[in-house]
């Protein structure tokens, strides 16, 4: 007769931990934490500024739609996607606004970097619209919000 085969899944490692007496192990703090959503705009590109802000807008609906609060979204540009933030250039300052407005968990983030090689190769300052503010560095942002858990989109 043959030893049966092993239950070697997490349900099944958990259940056989406990009915050993074995405490089950802590389940890590990533996925006890509610983590977020960080959307990506790196080109300044309307269809990318676009689907960033309609993915944005749908992840919201979609929680909404299953009764759930929808988790944090920051929406963070980087590059030549800074313009979507700029006061002076983002084409999106209604939707962006309305955006805000419907959904309080979300927030915009400028990579203060690109911020600073746009405002010295134009010469201007720039403004951000309201409701952005600044990280200093976009890609480093990401890095630090996915490595909290958080899911990543790209626009």
């Amino acid at each position: 007769m043959s030893e049966p085969i092993p239950d070697v899944s997490r349900r099944g490692l958990l259940a056989g931990a406990t009915a050993l007496g074995v405490p089950a192990p802590a389940v890590p703090a990533v996925a006890q934490r509610r983590a977020g959503i960080v959307v990506l705009i790196d080109r300044n590109d309307p269809h990318v500024m676009g689907h960033a802000i309609s993915y944005t807008a749908n992840l919201s609906r979609h929680f909404a739609s299953k009764g759930q609060v929808a988790p944090p979204i920051e929406v963070v540009a980087n590059g030549s996607g800074i313009d979507v933030f700029r006061a002076d250039k983002s084409q999106l300052k209604e939707p962006l606004a309305a955006l805000r407005q419907m959904y309080p968990n979300v927030v915009f983030s400028m990579c203060a970097s690109s911020k600073s090689i746009a405002e010295s190769k134009e010469n201007v300052t720039i403004e951000l619209i309201d409701g952005a503010k600044l990280v200093p560095f976009g890609i480093g942002r990401m890095v630090e919000l996915q490595m909290k858990g958080w899911a990543y989109v790209h626009g």
